[in-house]
């Protein structure tokens, strides 16, 4: 299933949402039919969290910006107020993946942490090899990734609700998986090089397993 994950993706959260804005919009108005919109999202995305089967850093953040998502949606009020309220939303996002990176926390090295954990690897030891000077500022990097994909996205949703109103929904959403699958990519290439210098490079790995043999025995 995780192989058709893309598919999926396109499914619940293009075709899906544009079919029910466009069946929907002229019986119960456009900000209903915004919300009714997004439940096979919803349920595609608790869905994929379910197959986690683990509750993890990972799992935590697709419940937690599901849940303030639906909220921010539900509160909206009006269709106009709901747009502008996602573009806010993901500036403030964009926002928090930043601050990982001031806290010297990036997120993107504990989602590879919960990755590989849930593979078999020991979590203690790869936290140790991902905190490597050169392993560390890639991971950085993705998590400026995903600001900047928010950033960009939310700066295009503003710009279509300034030319076309209500009429940037549909637009939106394609516009969104379009930025959020191109930038996908160029991440997924950032965490494939740290895999490649973790291969290329065992030299880091036997420091670490060194380090932490030193610091059993000093305790």
């Amino acid at each position: 299933m995780k192989n058709h994950f893309v598919l999926l993706d396109l499914i619940f959260y293009v075709v899906f949402p544009l079919a029910v804005w466009n069946l929907t919009r002229d019986p119960i108005g456009d900000y209903y039919a915004m919300l009714l919109s997004s439940v096979p999202g919803i349920i595609y995305t608790v869905y994929r969290f379910m197959a986690l089967k683990k509750v993890n850093v990972f799992g935590l953040y697709m419940i937690s910006t599901l849940v303030v998502g639906t909220l921010i949606d539900v509160l909206a009020g009006n269709a106009i107020r709901l747009l502008w309220y996602n573009v806010i939303y993901a500036y403030v996002l964009a926002g928090l993946f930043l601050l990982t990176i001031v806290i010297k926390k990036p997120i993107a090295l504990y989602f590879a942490l919960d990755f590989t954990e849930l593979q078999g690897d020991d979590r203690a030891f790869n936290k140790r090899l991902f905190y490597q000077k050169k392993i560390y500022r890639i991971f950085s990097w993705i998590v400026a990734g995903f600001a900047f994909q928010n950033i960009l996205s939310a700066t295009l949703k503003a710009w279509l609700i300034t030319e076309y109103g209500v009429e940037a929904f549909d637009k939106g959403i394609i516009l969104r998986q379009v930025i959020n699958w191109g930038l996908t990519f160029i991440i997924m290439a950032g965490f494939f090089y740290i895999s490649k210098i973790i291969n290329e490079s065992p030299q880091l790995i036997e420091k670490v397993k060194q380090d932490m043999k030193e610091e059993k025995l000093s305790s």
